[in-house]
Formats: C-alpha cells, structure tokens, sequence
C-alpha cells in the first residue's frame, strides 16, 4: 500500500494532488504553506480516517469528515462557508476546528468533555449532543440557529450561547438548575428529561417551554418554586393564577411559560377571573 504522508510532514505538489484525485478534492489552490483552498465542497466521510490527508485553509462550500476514526482536527479549514460535520469520530478536543462557519456546526457524537477551541462564528445551528460534556465554556455568545447539547453530562448551562435563533436542546442531561440559560431563544426550549425542580434563570424570551419528565409533578407546583411567582406580593393575584392554572388551559407539558412571566410583571390588578383568563388569551397568546 502506498504511504500518503499527512499535512504536517514534507510534501510536495504532486503528492497534494494525488490525494486530491484520491478524495475527489476539485477547484482547489495549493499555497505556498502546502495548505489548500477549495472552491466547492469536501466530503471526507466514512474514510476510515485517523488524521486529515492535507491541511486546509479555506473551502467555500461544505466540508464533511463525519463517521470516521478521527481524534484530532489539525488540518482542518479555518473558513467554511456552508456547514463543517464532524459527526461521529473518536474526537475528544475541538481544537484545530474552523473558526467561521457559514452554515451549521455538527460534532455529535464523539467523547468531547469540552467546547473550548470550538468555532466563535456559526451562521447556522451548532450541534454538540451525545458526547461527554459536563461544561458548556467556550461556546459562542451567540447561534443564528439552533443549539442542542442534549444526551451529556450537563449540570447546570453556565457557558452557553446567550442568544440562540432556533430551538435550544439540552434535554436528557443531569441539569438540576438552569443558571447560565440563554437570555432569548427564537424557538422552542426544550429542558425535558433532567433534573429540574424549578425554573429559575428561564430565559426571558422564548416562544415555548418543554419541561416534561422533570421532578416537578405538575404546573402549579412549576409556578409556587419560580421566582416569578415569589415576586408577586398581592394574595388576590397568586388566588388568581392558581385558578388559572389549575383550570388546565395550560397544557401540562408544554407551556408557553414566558408569556405567563411578561403577564406576572404586567398584571396590574385584574377585576376577577374572568377578566384575568381574557387578558392572557387575548394579549399574551396563552392557550
């Protein structure tokens, strides 16, 4: 079998172009650092590969090495325009990955522990679940798209990207607090399957809450442990809330719980129930 020697040892151009033929690598520059650019996309997946063939620099479409037996990403591009996988290989650091990605960012399924050295712009959604993570640091502040870190080994969210524009999962993890929980979530937020007793540090803004399979029994109980609800200091308004709530309008499981917190700063002092029910259905889209 003939030796292709990786990007960090001498190489010469003809060597770049064989593994170039080998991989279906087209339209791309060799510079003068023998790294390349590629004007399409890479599809190094399902190679059996342990290491990256060449070393990288900028690729304007896609770069895939997902299903692999990767444990490092030296040699990876630094710019990506569309999306950058490296789902399913053996990788246990993201250092080496690109720093700009245009499209989503795929890492699942590897023994990651960290997200330290992970890309800091990523147009699209960034996925991180079924690994082994027990902190979020050094995510980005912030995702175009969604952020799931469901199935680690998550405690707590301190670390995570404080503004994401799609859905944000992080069910099935050890969470039993939401401190560090984003500010807004475009989406739905999914924290199912944890440890959660309450719901403190929720974000302000996001369109729907999935809290099923916590140890909290039930939405009264959700709202008596809130901070939310602690604020409110006049009887008549908690009487109020708890008729509501236990009047089943809300569903048990999925609840639009941000509407309900904008309500609680808002509520004034509503003449009775009825008048309450009316303000949320018309006015904060309760259903």
């Amino acid at each position: 079998m003939k030796y292709i020697r990786t990007f960090n040892e001498s190489t010469n151009t003809s060597e770049i172009e064989a593994i170039c033929e080998k991989y279906n690598i087209k339209n791309y520059i060799i510079n003068e650092d023998d790294s390349i650019d590629v004007d399409g996309v890479v599809d190094l997946s399902h190679e059996k590969l342990k290491v990256l063939p060449l070393k990288f620099r900028n690729v304007s479409r896609e770069f895939n090495c997902d299903s692999n037996n990767l444990t490092s990403l030296e040699g990876s591009p630094q710019n990506v325009g569309g999306y950058f996988s490296c789902y399913d290989n053996q990788l246990t650091s993201l250092k080496g990955c690109p720093q700009s990605i245009g499209g989503f960012f795929d890492c699942r399924n590897n023994k990651l522990t960290s997200l330290v050295g992970c890309p800091q712009y990523i147009g699209g959604g960034f996925y991180s679940g079924y690994n082994q993570l027990t902190s979020l640091e050094g995510a980005p502040h912030t995702i175009g798209g969604d952020f799931s870190c469901a199935g680690n080994q998550l405690t707590s969210l301190v670390g995570c990207p404080q503004s994401i524009g799609g859905n944000f999962y992080c069910s099935y993890n050890q969470l039993i607090s939401l401190e560090g929980a984003p500010k807004r979530v475009g989406d739905v937020f999914w924290c199912d399957s944890n440890n959660l007793k309450n719901i403190d540090y929720l974000p302000k803004y996001y369109k729907e809450l999935d809290i099923s399979n916590n140890p909290i029994s039930k939405i009264i109980d959700l709202f008596t442990l809130s901070n939310e609800y602690r604020r409110i200091s006049n009887r008549e308004d908690k009487d109020l809330i708890m008729d509501f709530i236990d009047a089943e309008i809300i569903q048990q499981d999925k609840l639009l719980v941000n509407r309900l917190v904008e309500f609680l700063d808002d509520i004034g002092k509503p003449k009775s129930r009825e008048e309450l029910i009316e303000l949320l259905k018309n006015n904060y889209e309760i259903r």
